[in-house]
C-alpha cells in the first residue's frame, strides 16, 4: 500500500469540535494549518450537541476565586491545580471572543448575558444560548475558521500519529472516506479528538466520540492520567428505547426541574438535603441508579425530571430543544413528566499536559475533552464548552509557536501502520460484533457502581476482544476496524486505571472498597497514570 496523498502544514489539528476549531484560529496566526476531521466540519463531535452552557465569571458577587474552589471541589480535589487556575482565569476572555465574532448568547434585561445556576457551583455562572449553546458556538467558530488560511480536510479519519527518527510525533496518517491513505507531516500536531463514551453501551456522545486520541496518543508513548473517572450524566432519556441516553441537558435542572422516584418522592433530599438537584453530577448519577437498583424507578428503568410545576413560557423559551425532542416522543414536558437515567457522558481523564497544553512527547499538543487534569474526579456542568476555548486557544498558540521540525517521518513506523491495515483484509471477526461484545460489557461491570472481580473479568475480555483479528471486507471498512481497535484500548485504559485506584472519589466507586473519600483534601492518592512504560497511582503525603 503506497500513501497516495502527503500534505505538509506547520501544525496539524487532529478534531474539528470547539477545541480543534479554536486551536486552528488561533495557530492560523502563527503559519500553514491543516485541519482533520472524520466528520464534516462543525456537524460532528460533542461540541455542537451540547446543551447546557458555558462557565464565566462575569458578576460581580462572583469571584475567580470562587469559580476555582468550586470547580476544585466539585473535582474531589484531583483536578490539577495549575490547569484550573488557566480555566478559570481565561474563560471570561474567551466568552468574550465568542460574543465579539458574533455569538448570541441569552441577555438580561439590562442587555448583559444571562447566567444560569448549575450544579456544584454556588453562584449562577453558565452562560447560555436556551439550550443549544454548543450549536451556536460551533457556528460562530465556524464562521471565524473561515476566515483563516486553514485548510479543512473533512471526512479523513487519522488512524495512528506520525514519529520522526527521534520519537517525536511528527503528523499523522490517516484514511479518507474510500480508505485511501493520506500522510500529514507537520511541524506540531495537536490532538483535539474529543472524548470516547461510545465504548459504553448507553453513551450521549454522537457516533465519533470513540476515544481515537486516547489510543493514537497511548500507542505514541504518551502519558494519559485518571482514565477511570468516566462522568455518567445524570439525565438520559430511557424512553422510548430508541432514545436511550440522549442527553436531557442539566439546565432542566437549573431551571427548576424536579427528580421525583416511581412513588412520587422527591428523593434527592436524602442524598444531598442542602443542594438537592443542583448536587454535583456524581451524587445525582448515583442517586438516580441507587433509586432504581432498589426498585423505586419507573417501569423503564427511571426516574422522573419533572418541569411541570414551571409556566409553559419558561419552558418554551429557555429549555426549547428539550421539549421539542420529547413532543417528538409523544412526550409534552409541559405537561407531563420526562423519564431519565444515567448514561455516560465525559471523559474527565486524558492526556497529561502542561499549562501550555504540551503532553509528554515532544511535537504532540491536546486540549478538550482528550486530556485530563482539568475537571478531576467530576466535571461541572459549564465547563467543558470553557474548557475548549481556554485550551483550545492555548493549544493552538503554543503549537504555532513551535519550531520547524528538523526530525523526518520514519519510514519504518509507516510500513508497520500498513502492515497492519492489510492484515484487516485477512481478518475473521466482525468489527460491529467487537464493539457490540464490548460496550455490553464495559456498561455492566464498568459503570457507576464498580468491584474490584467485574473490573477484572472486564479487562481479561477487553483484551480478548482487542485480540481478534479484524475483518474489512473492503477498502472502506478499514475505517471500521481501526475505530473498533481505538475502542478496545480506551476500554482497556479505563479499567486498568479503575483497577489502580484504591478508593471511592467522584465518579469512582468501588463498592468492594471500604476507603470512601469524604475529605478528598486529605487523600494520600494522586493521578492514575498509564502509558507504554509505566503505570501506577500517584501517592502523597498528608498531614493530620
Amino acid at each position: 500500500m503506497l500513501v497516495d496523498e502527503i500534505v505538509d502544514a506547520h501544525v496539524l489539528i487532529i478534531g474539528s469540535g470547539g477545541a480543534g476549531a479554536r486551536a486552528a484560529i488561533e495557530a492560523s496566526r502563527y503559519g500553514s494549518v491543516a485541519l482533520a476531521s472524520k466528520t464534516i466540519v462543525g456537524k460532528g463531535g460533542c461540541t455542537t450537541m451540547a446543551e447546557g452552557g458555558f462557565n464565566a465569571v462575569l458578576q460581580d458577587l462572583d469571584s475567580i476565586e470562587v469559580h476555582r474552589e468550586d470547580t476544585l471541589s466539585g473535582g474531589a480535589y484531583l483536578n490539577d491545580p495549575a490547569l484550573v487556575n488557566v480555566l478559570v482565569h481565561e474563560a471570561p476572555e474567551r466568552l468574550r471572543d465568542l460574543v465579539r465574532w458574533g455569538a448570541v448568547f441569552d441577555v438580561t434585561d439590562d442587555r448583559e448575558v444571562a447566567q444560569r445556576p448549575f450544579g456544584g457551583q454556588r453562584f449562577p455562572r453558565t452562560c447560555y444560548a436556551g439550550d443549544r449553546t454548543g450549536h451556536e458556538m460551533m457556528m460562530t467558530l465556524l464562521d471565524r475558521l473561515d476566515a483563516t488560511d486553514t485548510h479543512l480536510y473533512q471526512e479523513v479519519s487519522v488512524i495512528d500519529l506520525a514519529r520522526d527518527e527521534n520519537g517525536a510525533v511528527a503528523g499523522a496518517i490517516a484514511l479518507d472516506r474510500d480508505g485511501d491513505p493520506i500522510l500529514f507531516r507537520a511541524d506540531a500536531t495537536v490532538l483535539a479528538t474529543g472524548g470516547g463514551t461510545q465504548c459504553y453501551d448507553i453513551s450521549t456522545n454522537s457516533a465519533s466520540g470513540t476515544g481515537d486520541g486516547f489510543a493514537m496518543a497511548y500507542r505514541a508513548g504518551a502519558e494519559l492520567i485518571d482514565m477511570e473517572m468516566i462522568q455518567f450524566h445524570p439525565t438520559g432519556a430511557v424512553y422510548p428505547y430508541d432514545a436511550r441516553g440522549r442527553l436531557v441537558t442539566e439546565a432542566v435542572r437549573g431551571e427548576g426541574g424536579i427528580l421525583l422516584n416511581e412513588r412520587r418522592e422527591r428523593f434527592m433530599k436524602r442524598y444531598d438535603p442542602d443542594r438537592m438537584e443542583l448536587s454535583t453530577r456524581d451524587v445525582v448519577a448515583r442517586a438516580i441508579a441507587t433509586e432504581v437498583l432498589e426498585g423505586h424507578g419507573t417501569k423503564h428503568g427511571g426516574v422522573y425530571l419533572d418541569v411541570t410545576h414551571l409556566p409553559a413560557e419558561r419552558i418554551e423559551s429557555r429549555i426549547p430543544v428539550m421539549l421539542e425532542q420529547f413532543l417528538a416522543f409523544g412526550v409534552d414536558i409541559r405537561k407531563e413528566p420526562m423519564e431519565v437515567a444515567p448514561t455516560a457522558h465525559h471523559v474527565m481523564g486524558g492526556l497529561r499536559i502542561t499549562p501550555e497544553c504540551r503532553t509528554t512527547i515532544p511535537g504532540l499538543f491536546a486540549c478538550g475533552e482528550v486530556t485530563g487534569g482539568v475537571h478531576g474526579a467530576n466535571r461541572l456542568g459549564g465547563n467543558a464548552l470553557a474548557d475548549t476555548q481556554v485550551f483550545g486557544k492555548r493549544a493552538g498558540e503554543f503549537a504555532g509557536k513551535s519550531p520547524e521540525r528538523s526530525g523526518r517521518v520514519d519510514e519504518a513506523w509507516i510500513e508497520g501502520v500498513f502492515g497492519m491495515l492489510d492484515d484487516f483484509y485477512e481478518g475473521a471477526t466482525s468489527p460491529a460484533a467487537v464493539r457490540k461484545d464490548l460496550k455490553l460489557t464495559m456498561w455492566t461491570q464498568a459503570g457507576i457502581f464498580r468491584n474490584s472481580p467485574d473490573l477484572a473479568t472486564a479487562l481479561t475480555h477487553v483484551r480478548r476482544l482487542a485480540d481478534r483479528r479484524l475483518f474489512a471486507a473492503s477498502a472502506t471498512n478499514l475505517i471500521e476496524c481501526c475505530t473498533v481497535r481505538n475502542m478496545c484500548t480506551t476500554a482497556s485504559l479505563i479499567v486498568r486505571c479503575a483497577l489502580l485506584r484504591p478508593e471511592n472519589r467522584g465518579a469512582h466507586v468501588r463498592r468492594d472498597m471500604d476507603v470512601i473519600t469524604t475529605n478528598p483534601v486529605k487523600s494520600p492518592f494522586g493521578h492514575t497514570y498509564v502509558s507504554l512504560s509505566r503505570e501506577g497511582i500517584e501517592e502523597r503525603e498528608v498531614k493530620p
